[in-house]
């Protein structure tokens, strides 16, 4: 079976090209706070290779010998949303059905009418705690998708985890990392019990640190595509890599997207006998953004939350007005990764410059509409005279019923030009 690059769902060596998850995270800072009974946070974007590197960490530390490692993703217990008991005990099967898999241990079934008996405010503690008393090694404990659950389901997990943290490690995991696209501070939290915010803060104050998961590196994203070439023979034009790069800037799922794209989707790209070239890596571009894959679709739903647009708006506007954004929103903005820092805020890509202000004004470019190709010469070019002028006529005539439409209204003129354009 031929690998093939992987865009949903942790990487499976057999199946994937791949760079090593290990390699991913900083494994000795990690071993670190492990060994020094620490709690600590890992988080990144979606789709950039967290669930792959927790689970090749509870692999390198069985292996190792030393502790007693479990992988748990606690997304089922979303859909609970408040309803803590029904949470707390998706959580508990959750942990019997990741120890059956992984350490071939059914502890948590055995007990689990016990523990649930408990109540969903205790249960998940209590469940916790009585199985590292009877566990032969320390018990370190990786939580996925952490930021997925909702209301005062998570606040009880949280203060669980924190109330257990003064019996590590004989009753208690040692080391608990909590994984997901946020840090704990940026949580959030409606307490339909307390009827007011809570903050991850003050829920999990025991975190010791905030770890994340690096994108590809100029020289990963060679080292990626150059394991096709060695698999299949299928050679990349050499300045494929440098586009590559440009275009993602290391982003692991556009990375993988595009080499996806153009050696598996597109028919020329099939054929390996044939190299990839940049002509054929600019279309697998222009198709990822014009598909709005669930990786779109996800990033230009965080566009309607106010703090991103807090962010998001004076950017596109090129606005100098960004010193009064207030530090946490950059950083949600940042640790989504819709942005980074270098020298000054700016988009983290160039496919996500092109993604963002094309969702923004989607439903302005549907509803406009122009004769086709009014402004291509007999010869075939664009006539950007001809073009530019025809938008100040349509601007002038529009503008004032148009830019009231976009939720950016700051940016309106930049999204009706990129609306007009599309």
């Amino acid at each position: 079976m031929e690998k093939f690059f992987n865009t949903a769902g942790p990487v499976v060596a057999e199946n994937n090209y791949m760079i090593d998850p290990l390699k991913r995270i900083n494994k000795d800072e990690i071993m670190t706070l492990i060994d020094n009974w620490r709690y600590f946070i890992l988080h990144a974007p979606r789709q950039t290779g967290k669930t792959s590197s927790l689970l090749a960490l509870q692999d390198y530390i069985n292996k190792e010998g030393r502790y007693k490692c479990l992988y748990v993703n606690v997304e089922p217990a979303q859909a609970a949303r408040s309803k803590v008991e029904d949470g707390i005990k998706a959580i508990i099967v959750e942990l019997g059905s990741s120890a059956s898999l992984y350490l071939n241990e059914d502890y948590f079934f055995e007990h689990l009418n016990t523990f649930i008996a408990y109540g969903g405010y205790t249960a998940l503690k209590t469940a916790l705690s009585r199985w590292c008393q009877q566990s032969e090694k320390p018990v370190i404990l990786l939580i996925d998708e952490i930021d997925s659950l909702v209301g005062d389901t998570l606040i009880s997990v949280l203060r669980q985890l924190r109330a257990g943290y003064t019996k590590r490690p004989n009753a208690f995991p040692q080391s608990i990392i909590l994984c997901g696209v946020r840090d704990v501070r940026d949580y959030r939290i409606f307490s339909d019990k307390d009827q007011q915010m809570i903050t991850g803060g003050s829920a999990f104050n025991v975190k010791a640190k905030s770890l994340t998961v690096g994108d590809f590196s100029k020289e990963e994203i060679k080292t990626l595509y150059q394991q096709h070439t060695q698999e299949t023979g299928q050679e990349f034009e050499e300045g494929i890599f440098d586009l590559a790069w440009d275009y993602t800037r290391g982003q692991p799922w556009l990375v993988n997207a595009l080499a996806n794209e153009v050696c598996f989707e597109n028919k020329a790209g099939r054929d390996r006998t044939k190299p990839i070239t940049a002509q054929m890596f600019e279309g697998a571009k222009k198709a990822l953004i014009a598909r709005r894959d669930t990786h779109i679709d996800q990033l230009a739903d965080k566009l309607k939350e106010d703090r991103v647009r807090r962010v998001i708006e004076p950017i596109l506007e090129g606005s100098n007005e960004i010193d009064d954004v207030s530090e946490d929103d950059i950083q949600y903005c940042e640790d989504l990764g819709l942005i980074k820092r270098e020298g000054s805020l700016e988009v983290a890509n160039e496919i996500y410059r092109e993604v963002i202000p094309r969702s923004l004004s989607y439903a302005t470019q549907r509803t406009i509409y122009q004769e086709p190709q009014w402004y291509v010469d007999a010869d075939g070019k664009l006539n950007m005279m001809k073009l530019l002028t025809n938008f100040q006529q349509f601007f002038r005539e529009h503008s004032e019923s148009w830019l009231t439409r976009f939720k950016y209204e700051e940016a309106g003129p930049q999204l009706l030009l990129q609306a007009f354009l599309q």
